[in-house]
């Protein structure tokens, strides 16, 4: 099954796609599977889920997927709420109906995946419905059943064991899995990297409407990621969890709108990158609606640099924020297909480093690269974030998780812009990259992997026990 662009920019709520999204999604899908609607569900949280749920709003999210709600659907107000304390038991009522649950928090992992999700479920007499049902979140809310898990993993040998790699590409007029794949469609077809992944996602998206949808999903992404820093340069306060993080955008905003900042040595655009990718970020901290792109913990990178290039390239339209994704899709399918973009899996590599060479292709596309500038850009980026740990200081997507994306962002505009100076006959490729962040992930210390045990979550010294949320 071909991945959709759908998929890759999916519309969600933070703080987390694979410990929210991914999770409210697997309780909607186990429960709509049973013979009947379930009175009762109990859940256990498996690994990184368990680690760092309570940070990254994991059991909030199992309660309102078990009630029926969906990550594009439910009201960001919908009880219970975000940054109010969760109980571990109740009851919660939502589009299905009312149903009763309980959620227990196990931190040891499972053999196939950091992170999963057992359901057993009753009915209203006390029957049993369901029992030990293995959900799995594989990164940006994606999920998988446990068949469906292990079907993935044996049908890729070369996956190390426990990354899990994503659906094939096989049902599409040009597929491809590599970089080295794309480039030579590229070359054969005289297509840019847009237009190869345009074509396959109209195909895949045909009984739809074909290329008018795909278009039209893109340009909701592109109009939800300005509406995100809109709301995020405007909502002040405190961050939920217990660090006590202020928000930082719209301070910044009114800074860059009313002083002439002399300091600055020319570096003004830098500036705008930062504070786009902040107040997304602090949106998403918040619980708030956002793109994953391809994950929610990096979900700031891909929107600041889309803002950078309206704000600051001339002529900037509908059709280059298009160009823009579909060029950053084909990165993100790489990636996933041959590594992660799960920060349980291979650490924050996966997500900041994901998203900032999505973003890195996106912008050399609108510069005027050529599919091999293009891929050029994108490995560039991911050469420069791999053996980035996910250390989320109380397993809250905080610190270091919001100003990692302003970062990853200006990477992100200057390997596009490197890229875009030099021929593309770089010695490091693509692939090369991503098959070193694999086996970098591989190797990495689980506690550096989305379980706040390791790095700034531990010499910080804030437990993921002491989080309000």
């Amino acid at each position: 099954m071909a991945i959709s662009v759908t998929e890759i920019f999916s519309i969600g709520i933070g703080p987390s796609s694979s410990h929210t999204v991914g999770p409210m999604r697997a309780a909607k899908v186990f429960a709509e599977s049973l013979p009947q609607y379930p009175a009762k569900v109990h859940t256990e949280l498996r690994g990184s889920l368990a680690a760092t749920g309570k940070g990254h709003a994991t059991d909030r999210a199992v309660i309102l997927g078990l009630a029926g709600w969906d990550p594009l659907s439910v009201p960001l107000d919908a009880e219970p709420q975000a940054g109010s304390i969760i109980p571990s038991t109740g009851s919660i009522t939502g589009p299905n109906g009312t149903v009763e649950f309980s959620i227990a928090f196990n931190s040891t992992p499972v053999a196939q995946h950091p992170n999963c999700l057992i359901f057993s479920a009753w009915d209203a007499d006390g029957n049993e419905l369901a029992t030990n049902a293995h959900y799995f979140s594989v990164g940006g809310g994606f999920i998988l059943s446990e068949e469906e898990l292990n079907e993935e993993l044996g049908a890729n040998d070369e996956v190390p064991a426990g990354l899990a790699a994503g659906p094939t590409t096989e049902e599409v007029p040009y597929p491809f899995s590599t970089g080295a794949e794309l480039l030579a469609i590229c070359k054969e077809q005289d297509l840019a990297i847009w237009e190869v992944v345009l074509a396959n996602q109209s195909h895949i998206h045909a009984a739809d409407g074909g290329a008018d949808f795909v278009h039209a999903h893109l340009d909701l992404c592109w109009e939800i990621m300005r509406e995100c820093v809109t709301a995020g340069i405007s909502t002040t306060g405190i961050l939920p969890g217990g660090l006590n993080v202020t928000r930082r955008a719209p301070q910044m905003y009114k800074r860059l709108i009313n002083e002439h900042m002399e300091e600055n040595w020319g570096l003004s655009a830098m500036d705008w990158v930062n504070l786009y990718a902040l107040a997304v970020n602090e949106q998403n901290a918040a619980g708030g609606r956002v793109i994953t792109a391809p994950t929610n913990g990096a979900c700031g990178i891909i929107p600041a640099v889309l803002h950078y290039a309206r704000d600051f390239m001339a002529d900037f339209t509908r059709n280059d924020a298009r160009r823009f994704l579909l060029t950053a899709a084909a990165i993100a399918l790489i990636i996933k297909i041959n590594a992660s973009i799960s920060g349980a899996e291979v650490g924050c590599q996966g997500e900041v480093g994901s998203a900032s060479s999505m973003a890195a292709a996106g912008m050399a596309e609108l510069l005027g690269a050529t599919p091999v500038q293009v891929e050029n850009a994108a490995e560039i980026a991911l050469e420069h974030n791999l053996g980035l740990t996910c250390d989320p200081v109380g397993g809250l997507v905080q610190i270091p998780c919001i100003e990692r994306n302003a970062i990853g962002a200006v990477k992100s505009i200057n390997a596009a812009r490197l890229a875009r100076m030099g021929e593309g006959t770089n010695r490091v490729s693509l692939d090369d990259a991503v098959h070193t962040m694999a086996e970098t992930g591989r190797d990495m210390l689980v506690k550096y992997k989305e379980t706040s045990v390791g790095g700034l979550a531990k010499t910080m010294g804030f437990s993921v026990s002491q989080v309000e949320c």
